[in-house]
């Protein structure tokens, strides 16, 4: 399989039909496009309510630490390999058709999932955006199918009787966008970024005069049972929220479509955390100042902190620019998961619908229709809270693949040309070059799914079975599928 794959020094033959149009600001937007959305406008109130309180800026911290070794490798894997499909392109390449199959099981959950997470608070958003206006929907088109009753111990799944058709039609809406063509998409994505930025900035240099010390005090609150505050809530929301920095990975997924991948995918890559990592700790910090945390636990906190702020026309312009800001995430996140079940089916993994470029666009149209068919019922009917879990598991799993790919393609290959390399080195050992900062990068995502699984099993002991049965079943689900389709077909 590796002969098939090898990659020629100057890449021209790599992804061919897909239209080489994107530079280093066009890249860094994708990424910051895809950062800056559920992270901020979402899971932060969950995450802050539930586990870290005020300490939620430190998650985020905790969050981009853990991302930034991931990151560097991301990087040089993306430099040296620029192809499509991220992850299980890098996988596919140096551990074979079994762990690349895990690992784009594990993007679907990044990208297909987060999308119906942004999806979720992008009705949240919407809907206080039209009551502000005077135009209030019925609770029924805004509500998942379940839906999370009670807190800490007496949390339990319940069905809800609604069906969120608001955040289902935003996933399609988006759909539609991308398959006009990327270079409208990423038209559509720059002008919506500026926007998202330009509020987010707003908010937080307006917002940080009226913060309320008696809100961020104490700023770590006391521990309580299952990962509630204290130190060990501070690393589960950090877990809750590590899913947020995904978008960087978009900029790799990207990578067939740069103009110059080993130059600009590197800086794409970077910028987009640098950026992304300074809103979000100072929109947080703004946030639980203004509202106490255990008042954020909503699908919009944002617009529940800019309503304490007392400011009618600032809190309007914010939740417009929320709520377009999303649409940005939306089309990220479906964009990125295209391009991953495109270099899937090109290797018969899915089906080759998935991999046929539309002529007129240079795109994978239909696949993209079918994504978004498939993305927004799940939209429509799980809750916020499982959908976070799902895709931070999802994300760990993935950066740890691509960590081991990094040392697994420096045995293989040590004298392949890399435009850029993880610092501090490594050493060889059994075959295996071990790496410093691939090995923290491995070591940072299981601490990222830890608590998760820990909370899980806790929950599970305490009768609430559903978010064990919704993960395991996804897993279960990707095995079977593996089996019946992707170990059977490959490309000639």
């Amino acid at each position: 399989m590796k002969d098939k794959y090898h990659i020629s020094p100057d890449f021209d033959t790599v992804d061919e039909g897909l239209a080489r149009s994107l530079g280093p600001l066009q890249l860094t937007l994708i990424g910051v496009g895809s950062v800056i959305g559920a992270g901020i406008f979402v899971m932060t109130g969950s995450a802050a309510a539930h586990h870290a309180g005020p300490a939620v800026v430190l998650s985020f911290v905790a969050a981009a630490i853990a991302c930034g070794f991931s990151a560097l490798c991301y990087a040089e894997l993306a430099a040296t390999m620029p192809l499509s499909g991220s992850s299980y392109s890098y996988a596919l390449l140096t551990f074979g058709r079994f762990a690349a199959w895990c690992a784009g099981w594990m993007l679907l959950l990044e990208y297909g999932i987060a999308a119906a997470t942004v999806a979720v608070g992008f009705a949240s958003y919407a809907a206080a955006l039209l009551d502000q206006l005077g135009l209030h929907l019925p609770t029924a088109l805004t509500t998942p199918l379940f839906d999370v009753q009670g807190a800490g111990d007496t949390a339990k799944m319940r069905v809800s009787g609604g069906v969120n058709l608001l955040a289902a039609g935003a996933i399609l809406a988006m759909t539609a966008v991308l398959m006009r063509g990327l270079s409208q998409s990423v038209m559509f994505n720059t002008v919506v970024v500026l926007l998202k930025i330009g509020a987010l900035i707003a908010f937080a240099v307006i917002g940080v005069a009226l913060i309320d010390p008696a809100n961020i005090t104490p700023f770590v609150p006391p521990a309580e049972a299952h990962f509630e505050f204290g130190w060990a809530g501070v690393l589960r929301g950090a877990s809750a929220i590590f899913f947020a920095y995904v978008g960087f990975e978009t900029v790799s997924t990207s990578a067939a479509e740069a103009r110059n991948p080993q130059r600009d995918l590197p800086l794409g890559i970077f910028a987009t955390l640098a950026i992304c990592t300074l809103l979000y700790m100072a929109v947080a910090a703004v946030m639980t100042g203004l509202v106490p945390y255990r008042q954020l636990d909503v699908a919009d906190p944002l617009a529940v902190a800019v309503d304490a702020m007392r400011l009618p026309v600032l809190g309007l312009a914010i939740k417009a620019a929320a709520v377009i800001g999303l649409l940005s995430v939306l089309l990220t996140s479906i964009y990125g998961q295209s391009r991953i079940f495109y270099a899937m089916a090109r290797d018969g993994m899915l089906p080759k619908v998935f991999g046929r470029i539309d002529p007129r666009t240079r795109t994978p149209r239909r696949g993209t229709l079918y994504l978004g068919l498939v993305m927004a019922p799940i939209a429509a009917l799980l809750p916020i809270d499982v959908l976070g879990d799902l895709i931070s598991l999802g994300t760990t799993l993935a950066f740890a693949i691509v960590c081991a790919a990094v040392m697994r393609l420096r045995a293989l290959e040590p004298a392949r040309m890399r435009p850029f390399r993880v610092p501090l080195g490594g050493v060889f050992l059994g075959g295996w070059w071990i790496g410093i900062v691939p090995l923290l990068g491995i070591v940072f995502a299981a601490l990222m799914a830890l608590p998760i699984i820990i909370d899980m099993i806790l929950r599970a002991l305490r009768g609430d079975y559903f978010p064990a049965t919704v993960i395991g079943g996804y897993f279960a689900i990707g095995l079977v599928v593996y089996a019946a389709y992707g170990a059977r077909h490959r490309t000639p």
